[in-house]
């Protein structure tokens, strides 16, 4: 059985026009549709924010520019029917290419090399049957006034 770990995280909220980007999943098991911005696991040896530096440029292929950390969150949860611990530093950040911000949407890649599509959503796009997780982050991005 897979030890237990509490996962280092950071993602990225990139805003424009009362919208954020999120990439769309569901859940495997629970088949729960949920949103989360781009970013990804913080390796061993480097800070948050060269993290998710790296995750956004190996993910959408971008550059961006005056990066912010705006609170960090801590989120338990079961995702594919087991339990997830992770601390999660979130970020503002702005793409350096202002063209980005006209596309409904980026086509980006995991790590693994699986497709995925980063959408703008506004906030009446989450709900508790699709959330935006981690969990907290809805309020944090309201109470940095980035979502309404």
């Amino acid at each position: 059985m897979a030890e237990h770990r509490i996962r280092a995280l950071a993602l990225c909220v990139f805003h424009h026009n009362g919208k954020i980007l999120v990439n769309e999943f569901r859940d495997p098991v629970s088949q729960q549709t949920c949103f989360r911005p781009v970013g990804g696991g913080i390796e061993f040896g480097e800070t948050s924010a060269e993290a998710i530096v790296r995750e956004v440029q190996e993910e959408l292929r971008l550059s961006m520019t005056d990066m912010r950390l705006l609170g960090t969150l801590e989120s338990l949860f079961v995702y594919n029917g087991k339990p997830g611990h992770e601390i999660v530093q979130v970020y503002d950040a702005t793409f350096v290419d202002q063209g980005v911000y006209d596309n409904a949407q980026i086509d980006g890649h995991e790590s693994d090399g699986a497709p995925f599509t980063a959408r703008w959503h506004d906030s009446s796009s989450f709900s508790e049957q699709a959330p935006l997780v981690p969990n907290g982050l809805h309020e944090l991005l309201k109470s940095a006034g980035l979502l309404g």
